[in-house]
């Protein structure tokens, strides 16, 4: 007797699927806690600009600008705003295993340091006297950075992840956000992914199972609320 589910099969594209999932919620939302912070993933050259550099990608246009504009709502309500983007070594050796899968100047190692790939999009509101800044070598936004410490001193238990990609680093650091405890909601619009098909299949096991995934309104409208 089988009382499981085999797995599902269907013609059903990875857009439709999200489509279906968020129109027919199966789940309750975790919801906002009582402070948030925008932890803004990988907003660099290398991955926005698509007019530069092979492995950037866009997804909706208005995306940096969805970015900036949670962002400045948080810092005016008095909570952190994180920024993080990638770099590596001269001889990659802080990339691991994970740079050893190809070795051309597109490559993830060859990031390198003060590079034009490593600086932030030049439109990114940044505000550095205010806003922390993490370079980053893992998929994880939490990953070997300040970032757990920096929430736990301003007491956040709710954590809006934006940036790409939407099944590499925005996922990683979902998933490491809801296992330390956090409260987690990716903007719809603020996320970012190569194909459409790796997007909206994250995207729907993340609303599944570690984050409400949320249209970026919903954000605005409770900061503004606040």
């Amino acid at each position: 007797m089988t009382i499981g589910t085999k797995m599902v099969r269907d013609d059903r594209t990875a857009r439709q699927i999200f489509e279906d999932v968020m129109a027919n919620p199966a789940r309750a939302k975790f919801g906002f806690g009582e402070k948030l912070a925008i932890v803004n993933v990988d907003f660099q050259n290398a991955y926005t600009r698509i007019d530069e550099f092979k492995t950037a990608y866009e997804t909706d246009p208005r995306q940096i600008e969805y970015a900036n504009t949670i962002s400045r709502l948080a810092r005016q309500k008095s909570m952190p705003v994180i920024w993080t983007h990638v770099a590596y070594m001269d001889d990659a050796s802080d990339a691991g295993v994970w740079g050893t899968r190809t070795d051309t100047p597109d490559s993830l190692q060859n990031i390198k340091y003060g590079s034009r790939r490593h600086a932030f999009d030049d439109r990114c509101e940044i505000d550095h006297a205010k806003d922390a800044i993490y370079t980053k070598r893992m998929p994880s936004a939490f990953f070997e950075t300040p970032l757990q410490s920096l929430l736990v001193w301003h007491k956040v238990d709710t954590l809006v992840i934006t940036g790409g990609s939407t099944s590499g680093c925005i996922r990683a650091t979902a998933v490491d956000s809801l296992s330390r405890g956090y409260r987690t909601i990716v903007p719809i619009e603020t996320c970012a992914d190569k194909h459409e098909s790796y997007h909206f299949a994250n995207l729907t096991d993340l609303q599944l199972k570690y984050a409400d995934v949320e249209p970026v309104q919903t954000v605005i409208d409770w900061l503004e609320a606040r």
